[in-house]
Formats: structure tokens, C-alpha cells, sequence
């Protein structure tokens, strides 16, 4: 095949076979009112030296950690990536790998997977995790319809502190099924309100939604809400946007959760302008044969030596449709690798290490925040590596007066949560430097002012 344009004498000899006298005959059914009359607004044709300048010219006006003192956060990440990650990936085997789709010849990619599979068990205290899923937000909507599944109910509760992208995408996949979404209120605290849990959960609960930590950095009590959860024989579900937590906090499954998703961008993956990121799927045993996606599992074969195959395969390209419990096509296992590659090379000690870095820095950033006038902490609730700040003046305009002076200080809140259209949600990772965090707050004192 060649990787080249049609000719004029191609076109031509297509639409005589289809039977059509022009392209726009082609195009008959889309309405003329939403029809383009007009050429494309394109730039004149260019060299190559040319669109590279140009490209470069636009790069520079990018705002990112690399050019500004970032404390951006909510789901997307700025974490230490060692080097060696890129090297590794780099190497053909792995970047042109795609689905195991014939085990005997793909066991490189299996074992890689398998891997992954085990470094998030570890991560999340759950028996079981799948081969990856597209990310954290897809993660949590199957898992939603696994609970749907596994209850035979139709009612799920979601905490309105769980990331709004969660919320939204998990709206989508449900938008046609029948199901009933209900939010969940937020506590003074940050924390999910048990008392309007409780009120609202019933035998008709299938699932209730909870971050660890959540939107707003707050860190959950899974276990009094896995007691209420379970009292109702529901499924407590753990979203996990920020998995560095997890080198520091008691994993979701000894709390008591039974289906812990997340995004694990934080292991390797760069911002990359919002992905690719790669989701991690965990559940407990007696759920295994629920969960979407793949499994990969250890074997020996008739030798006696160590193999690795697909031992569920839930997907409609290898079982009925009727039957498959998910239709993501791709296991993400570039990201998938990358993320494995970061926890062996960190291991318990380096992502605890990790953790407290991240920890100590946003508890230093809180305290001289609180003490800058015109601003001050919203929820008091214990707090990992994000934080929610209140301001006296106009949010939008303390945030962009900082992004001038080179300071990315936050995300502003209200077009998700109209109560909070005063506050911001500020990040602090081991990347962020004291001199920065200082930085934050002397820019801060000088808007104030």
C-alpha cells in the first residue's frame, strides 16, 4: 500500500464505481446549513525549517512546571520520573507492543502486565487487579457497572468530593442505563457526610463512590464508610487519583473496600497535556469473575518452566457480546509498563519515602498560607498533598496576577462547586521546593496587600 494521496484520476475512477458524479454528491444527507462553504483557514504552505519555528514559537507560550512554579494537582500530577524509564520504553520490544492477543508468542507483554497486575495488588490491599484500564475516570465508571452487576440494583451514590471528571465520565457511561445517580454531600471537615450516607443509602444501592484521598485532598474514612456501606449490602468503591498516598496511608482493602480504582499518571507518566494516563482496576477475590477488562496469570507449562497467559478475557473480541463485561480494546500497556517500572525501581521504602515528602511539603505550605491575610484553609480535615484555600479577592484575579509573575497557583473551583466560587485547590509534591512554597506565599501577601 502506498502512503500517499489519491490522484485526480483515482478520485475519479472511485466515484464512477460508486456511482456518484462529484465528492459533494457524497455528502448529500449532511444538511447545507452546517455544510463549510469556504476553503479551510489554513497558512500558505511552509518549510520544514519554517513549522518548526513556528511550532517552538508556540511551545514557548505554554505555561508549565518546567517555565512556571506549578501547584497545579487535581488528578494530574507534576512527580519525580527517574530517567531510566524512557530508556527502557524506548527499546523496540516494548513501544511497538500491542494486546497479547497469541499468548505463546507474547510473553514478554504478559509477564510486563502481570507485573503491573501485582505491584497494585501490594499498592491497594485487593487480591486481585486487572491488566489497566484507558484511566482513573473509566476505571471508576466500569466499576460502578460491576457493582450494578455483582447487586442486581440500580442506585449508586457518588461523594460530591470525588474528582468532577470522575463524576462526569461515570454520568456518561450510565446516561442510558437506567441507573440512578445520587450525590452524596461534603462535611465541613472535606470528608464525604456520613449522616446524608446514610439517609440516602437503601436495599436499592448497588455501589456508593468515595476518593482516598478526595477531590479536595481530603483523606477519607473508608473503614466507617465500608461499615455503613456494607450494612446495606452494597459495594464501597475507593477512586484513588493520587496513588502516592498509598505509600504512606493503610491501603483501601484493609479499610474495607471492595473495588479500588484509580489513575496511576503519578508512577512515571508525564502531564503530557492530560495523557495518555493509565487506569488500575483492583478488586477482591469472590469479585474476580466480575471485573472488566483482562487478567494475566502465572502457569507452568508441560517443562515445568514459568509462563503467563490470558486467564479471563471479558471483552467482546473474545467472548459472546452479550456476555463481555467491558469493550476497552487496548490494555495500556506502554503506561502500564511505565507505571511498573517506577514502583520496582522506588519499591515500599522509595514511594513511603515519596509520600512523606509530599506530606511534609503541603503541611509547610498550609501553615504559611493560613497565616496570609485575605486567604484562609476551608475544610480541616486530615490532608495529604492538596488543599482547599479560601480568598477574599476574586479568584480568577488572584490566579492570574500570579500566573504573570510566574506562579501556576491553583485551580479554581467554582465552575464544579458553586459554593466554593471563592476558593482554590492547591498541589504541593516532593517537586516543589521550599524557596517556591515561599514564593506562592510572598506573591499571595503581596495581592493580599
Amino acid at each position: 500500500m502506498r502512503y500517499i494521496p489519491h490522484t485526480a484520476g483515482d478520485v475519479t475512477q472511485m466515484l464512477e464505481r460508486v456511482g456518484v458524479a462529484t465528492l459533494k454528491d457524497l455528502f448529500v444527507e449532511v444538511p447545507e446549513s452546517v455544510r463549510l462553504k469556504r476553503p479551510l483557514d489554513l497558512q500558505e504552505l511552509a518549510s520544514e525549517t519554517e513549522l518548526l519555528r513556528e511550532f517552538k514559537a508556540l511551545a514557548a507560550k505554554n505555561a508549565t512546571p518546567e517555565t512556571h512554579k506549578s501547584f497545579l494537582g487535581g488528578g494530574a500530577y507534576h512527580h519525580f520520573i527517574p530517567t531510566v524509564i524512557d530508556q527502557l520504553i524506548s527499546r523496540s520490544e516494548f513501544y511497538t507492543a500491542y494486546t497479547p492477543y497469541q499468548p505463546e508468542i507474547s510473553q514478554g507483554t504478559l509477564q510486563a502486565v502481570f507485573e503491573f497486575q501485582s505491584l497494585i495488588c501490594q499498592l491497594t490491599g485487593m487480591a486481585a487487579a486487572n491488566a489497566s484500564m484507558y484511566d482513573g475516570a473509566s476505571a471508576c465508571a466500569e466499576a460502578v457497572l460491576m457493582a450494578m452487576r455483582l447487586t442486581r440494583r440500580k442506585r449508586v451514590l457518588l461523594s460530591r468530593a470525588i474528582n468532577p471528571r470522575y463524576r462526569a465520565v461515570v454520568a456518561t457511561y450510565c446516561r442510558y442505563l437506567n441507573l440512578e445517580l445520587v450525590d452524596v454531600a461534603v462535611a465541613d471537615d472535606g470528608r464525604t457526610d456520613l449522616d446524608d450516607l446514610k439517609a440516602k443509602l437503601d436495599d436499592s444501592t448497588a455501589a456508593v463512590v468515595a476518593g482516598y484521598p478526595n477531590y479536595f485532598g481530603v483523606i477519607e474514612d473508608v473503614a466507617a464508610l465500608a461499615e455503613q456501606v456494607h450494612g446495606a449490602g452494597a459495594r464501597l468503591v475507593t477512586a484513588v487519583a493520587e496513588p502516592v498516598a498509598l505509600g504512606l496511608l493503610k491501603s483501601p482493602g484493609e479499610l474495607g473496600a471492595d473495588i479500588v480504582v484509580g489513575d496511576a499518571q503519578s508512577f512515571g507518566l508525564p502531564l503530557a497535556f492530560g495523557g495518555p494516563y493509565v487506569g488500575f482496576f483492583a478488586v477482591r477475590q469472590k469479585d474476580v469473575r466480575g471485573m472488566p477488562g483482562r487478567l494475566v496469570g502465572e502457569t507452568t507449562d508441560l517443562e515445568g518452566q514459568r509462563g503467563f497467559v490470558l486467564t479471563l478475557a471479558t471483552r467482546e473480541q473474545h467472548i459472546r457480546r452479550e456476555k463481555a463485561t467491558s469493550n476497552i480494546c487496548s490494555n495500556q500497556g506502554l503506561c502500564a509498563l511505565m507505571a511498573t517500572i517506577f514502583m520496582s525501581l522506588l519499591g515500599k521504602q522509595g514511594l513511603r519515602e515519596m509520600a512523606e515528602q509530599n506530606l511534609a511539603k503541603a503541611a509547610y505550605a498550609r501553615q504559611q498560607l493560613s497565616a496570609v491575610k485575605g486567604f484562609s484553609l476551608v475544610f480541616n480535615g486530615p490532608a495529604f498533598n492538596e488543599f482547599v484555600v479560601r480568598s477574599e479577592a476574586p479568584v480568577a484575579e488572584v490566579l492570574t496576577s500570579l500566573e504573570k509573575v510566574g506562579i501556576l497557583a491553583g485551580i479554581p473551583l467554582g465552575e464544579d462547586y458553586p459554593e466554593l466560587k471563592d476558593c482554590f485547590l492547591v498541589c504541593v509534591t516532593e517537586q516543589n521546593q521550599r524557596e517556591e512554597i515561599d514564593a506562592l506565599v510572598a506573591a499571595l501577601q503581596g495581592g493580599a496587600a
